[in-house]
C-alpha cells in the first residue's frame, strides 16, 4: 500500500468516526431533550392521558366548539412527540381523581364540570362570573381582589396552570386551559406547545398558574398571546373578602 491509498484509507476511517460520533451525540441530545419534554408533561413512553373536554353551552351531548377542537389538536401532537397516547373523555364523563394520568382540561366553568372542580379544589383564589345573563362582568375573571373582564374579539383572558398533586414524586400534572372564550383555550394550547421548554426550564416540575391575554383575536386569531403575569400564588390562596378587595383596589 502506496502513500496516497494509506492517506486516502485513513481520511475515510477519519469520516467516518467523525459520522459515528456526530450520530451519537445528536441522538444523545434529541433523547435528553425528549426526556426533559415528557418530565415535564408527565408522560413517558406509551403512558396514558386524559383530554377532557368541554361541551358548546347550551348544545347537545358530544358538541365540541371549533376552537377547542383546535385546542384538542395542538395538545395531541404534543402527546404524540412524547410517545405516549391520549385518551378523549367528556367533561361530565369524567370520575376519577388526579396524579394517576396526565390530564389536560380544556374550557371555561361554565361549560365543563371538571374545570369547576379543579377550580374549586385546586385554585380557591379564582373566580369565574359564569352568568348567562349579559352584563359587564359576564365570563370575567377576579384573582385574588383584580378582575379581568372580557372585551369580545379586543381583549381576552385565559388561565393557564400546570398542577401537581401533594408530595408525590411520581404523580402527574393537570394542566389547565381556562378561557373566557373558545379561541383563548387554543390560544393558550398553542403557547404551551411554543413555550414549554422556556417554561420548563424556569418552573421544572413545579406548579404554574399564568394569566395570558390574547390581543386583538378578531384579526389575529389565537396567535398574538401576552403573558399577564403569573398569579401562581394569588390563585391558591382564598379569594378576599368584598371589603378586602375594595381596600386593594382603593390602594392601587
Amino acid at each position: 500500500m502506496n502513500d496516497d491509498v494509506r492517506n486516502i484509507v485513513l481520511g475515510v476511517m477519519a469520516a467516518g468516526v467523525s459520522a459515528g460520533l456526530g450520530w451519537l451525540a445528536r441522538t444523545y441530545l434529541w433523547k435528553r431533550k425528549l426526556r426533559r419534554k415528557q418530565a415535564f408533561f408527565g408522560l413517558p413512553d406509551n403512558s396514558e392521558s386524559l383530554l377532557v373536554v368541554n361541551r358548546e353551552a347550551g348544545g347537545p351531548e358530544l358538541t365540541v366548539m371549533r376552537h377547542d377542537v383546535f385546542a384538542l389538536l395542538e395538545l395531541a401532537a404534543l402527546i404524540k412527540d412524547c410517545n405516549a397516547n391520549a385518551q378523549v373523555v367528556a367533561h361530565d364523563a369524567t370520575q376519577q381523581g388526579f396524579g394517576e394520568r396526565t390530564e389536560f382540561c380544556v374550557g371555561g366553568p361554565a361549560s365543563n364540570r371538571r374545570m369547576a372542580a379543579h377550580l374549586a379544589s385546586l385554585l380557591p383564589g379564582v373566580h369565574v362570573n359564569v352568568d348567562a345573563e349579559p352584563g359587564p362582568d359576564r365570563g370575567a375573571f377576579q384573582i385574588g381582589s383584580e378582575r379581568y373582564r372580557l372585551e369580545s374579539g379586543k381583549g381576552e383572558y385565559v388561565l393557564l396552570a400546570r398542577l401537581t398533586a401533594g408530595q408525590r414524586g411520581d404523580a402527574r400534572p393537570v394542566f389547565l386551559f381556562c378561557g373566557q372564550r373558545a379561541i383563548t383555550n387554543q390560544a393558550a394550547t398553542r403557547y404551551l406547545a411554543r413555550n414549554h421548554e422556556r417554561l420548563a426550564r424556569k418552573h421544572g416540575g413545579n406548579t404554574f398558574v399564568l394569566l395570558l391575554k390574547v390581543v386583538n383575536s378578531q384579526a389575529y386569531g389565537p396567535d398574538v398571546v401576552e403573558l399577564v403575569a403569573d398569579v401562581t400564588r394569588t390563585a391558591q390562596a382564598p379569594l378576599p373578602t368584598l371589603e378586602a378587595a375594595r381596600t386593594s383596589h382603593r390602594a392601587s
